[in-house]
């Protein structure tokens, strides 16, 4: 199965970064989702309680990473890819998290990772 249903510049506003300064506010997070997902299903039966509900794992995003609120980029992105994983029954899933503003010269780092089997 090739099916995926995606999520793209979902912005999170959270507490990130390891600077003592970073721990005192908030800022924003861009976060990009792939998830494997067999669309047939729903796609067949025109009923949303077949398909992925991207508002809920959007949703779900957003709670994580402001519960998490974490140090670094990589801890965060593996600890949402687990929490999705586990919550959603996404066997496989892409996840980029962006910290834009990080680097003065580049419009955006961040970490990009792929959990599970397609």
């Amino acid at each position: 199965m090739s099916d995926t249903v995606f999520i793209e510049g979902l912005v999170v506003e959270t507490v990130v970064g390891v600077y003592d300064w970073e721990r005192e506010v908030t800022q924003n997070l861009v976060i990009d989702l792939e998830l494997a997902w067999d669309n047939r299903v729903p796609g067949r039966s025109d009923d949303v309680a077949d398909a992925l509900d991207y508002a809920a794992v959007s949703d779900r995003v957003g709670s994580c990473l402001q519960e998490l609120r974490p140090k670094l980029l990589e801890y965060g992105a593996e600890t949402l890819a687990g929490v999705l994983q586990d919550e959603f029954g996404v066997g496989w899933l892409r996840l980029v998290i962006r910290k834009p503003g990080a680097v003065p010269a580049a419009q955006s780092v961040g970490v990009r990772i792929e959990r599970g089997a397609r």
